[in-house]
């Protein structure tokens, strides 16, 4: 049987396992290296080159190297998070026709979805090398909190790669199925995931091997870059301040800059002390070079990191409350994704649920093994009955209504999968199409919630106002889509409806990608 893998596609760093022989592996490169940057280089000819290769790249050549692309997956342009992005990005991002956005590197325009489907190439192949086979089905983790739009994105970018996605996974259920494999024990477990990223927190309820999220919450733009760039812009201002420089706006500055944040910080998670060098950082018009050099202690560091570790325990108590639990009520606080590393935020995380956090497995391999055992357990009849899941959806769906408010059908936390129906009356009279707005999130005004699409049902009777009635249920399946069905309450006959997207790519763009220009 076809080997099916695992994949945690991740914000900064990338992970793909399988079940073999009834144990996980982890796969490694040929330099024996688990996990991948998530960061796709251009200029080498006419190749694209991801993982390693790719950020080493990203000092000399940030302008044509792509990080954190998990950040943009799905989002709409102009939104606060795409924003943010442009800022502090040295590559370009651009507006789409569609209403999403492209990266622009070297003249050329990609989509974020794009951007993805070259990561799941790079493990897939590192899969494939490994095992001596080919790789074409995989469950692919995503943040808990991501809604339907950057799904439906990651979905794509493994048709893209070749794959065949069994499973969109939530990437603290995955952690908990690792952590909770085989252990044959009944207990109350809260997934603390902060990873490069994002942020989730899913409190979980597990018997045996069986796995029920209860309550989930999260933010998909709070992880270790925001640490980074934070910790950036005050070398920044030292740097300013020392040379009498105002650098505020040099992406490529901020970039080194943002690289010696993220080394300072690793280095810190094992050291109380650390020297921050970055030679030859700045070269004035003149020709003068600068470098840049300071002393940076665990103790200054938390100071600027803790307002962020802090807005992680108010996503946790959010969760909890939605879980009608406390924190002392759970028995395991389970770390994942690398940011745990850090010690503020192990002990921020001991200290808000009042033991100490869990840390027993790799927080850099958990989600992508937890992958691993799922996507085994769809793939093996022998195996299927081995761990049953229980997942919640993260974020409400609505419907807009009049005056712009938001009607919520499926709440947040409902178990997946689900589905909920609404009747619709016509407004006026002789009216033959209605138009329906869906949306996901938790304001009570639509437009403050993320617009998933705009359905219309057409060729209604043309009677006078209020007496056709339109059934319209949302579906939400395991792997957290949306779909949509509409009935005719007249004559009981299922109507067409046409979804007009606002984001992500055309079915023709799907089927037209290729990526054989890929180097490995």
């Amino acid at each position: 049987m076809a080997v099916a893998v695992g994949i945690d596609l991740g914000t900064s760093n990338s992970c793909v396992a399988a079940i073999r022989d009834g144990e996980v592996v982890v796969f490694a490169d040929p330099e024996g290296r688990r996990t991948q940057p998530s960061v796709v280089a251009f200029g080498y000819g006419k190749s694209a080159v991801v993982g390693w290769k790719a950020r080493r790249q990203l000092m000399y050549s940030p302008e044509s190297t792509v990080v954190s692309v998990k950040r943009l997956i799905g989002r709409r342009a102009g939104s606060e998070e795409v924003l943010k992005m442009k800022a502090q990005s040295a590559f370009g991002i651009t507006d789409a026709d569609g209403g999403d956005v492209r990266i622009r590197v070297q003249g050329k325009l990609f989509s974020p979805t794009e951007i993805s489907a070259h990561v799941l190439i790079h493990m897939k192949r590192i899969a494939e090398q490994a095992l001596g086979e080919t790789v074409e089905k995989a469950v692919i983790t995503v943040p808990a909190y991501f809604n339907d739009n950057q799904r439906q994105a990651t979905r794509d970018a493994a048709t893209m790669a070749g794959l065949d996605c069994l499973r969109i996974l939530n990437e603290p259920t995955a952690a908990a199925l690792a952590y909770g494999f085989k252990q044959g024990k009944r207990q109350h477990v809260a997934v603390y995931d902060l990873g490069g990223g994002t942020f989730d927190i899913s409190i979980l309820r597990i018997d045996d091997d069986f796995f029920e999220v209860v309550a989930t919450a999260g933010d998909t733009f709070l992880g270790g870059d925001d640490f980074d760039y934070l910790a950036a812009d005050e070398f920044m201002r030292l740097f300013c301040s020392q040379n009498a420089l105002d650098l505020a706006e040099n992406r490529t500055v901020r970039m080194k800059l943002r690289e010696a944040a993220e080394r300072a910080k690793v280095a810190l998670c094992s050291e109380e002390e650390v020297e921050v060098t970055v030679p030859a950082l700045y070269r004035s018009p003149d020709g003068k070079e600068y470098e840049f050099s300071t002393t940076l202690d665990r103790f200054t560091y938390a100071q600027w990191v803790l307002p962020l570790v802090q807005r992680t325990l108010d996503v946790c108590e959010d969760a909890l409350k939605a879980a009608n639990m406390s924190a002392r009520q759970i028995d395991h606080a389970l770390l994942v994704g690398g940011m745990t590393r850090l010690p503020l935020v192990r002990d921020s995380v001991g200290e808000f649920f009042g033991k100490p956090a869990n840390a027993s497995l790799n927080p850099d391999e958990v989600v992508a093994v937890g992958a691993a055992i799922q996507a085994h357990n769809l793939t093996n009849e022998s195996a299927a009955g081995d761990s049953v899941l229980l997942d919640v959806t993260p974020q409400s769906l609505g419907i807009r209504t009049v005056g712009g408010f938001c009607e919520v059908l499926i709440p947040r936390n409902t178990a997946i999968p689900t589905e909920s129906a609404k009747v619709f009356h016509t407004a006026f009279d002789a009216q033959t199409e209605v138009r329906i707005s869906a949306y996901q999130g938790e304001s009570r005004l639509s437009d403050d919630n993320e617009l998933l699409g705009e359905f219309v049902l057409e060729g209604l009777p043309a009677r006078p106002r209020g007496q056709v009635k339109v059934r319209v249920t949302f579906e939400i399946d395991n792997d957290g889509i949306v779909h949509v069905r509409a009935l005719d309450n007249a004559n009981g006959a299922e109507q067409a409806i046409r979804i007009e997207a606002r984001s992500g790519l055309a079915p023709e763009e799907l089927r037209s990608a290729r990526f054989d220009d890929i180097e490995f």
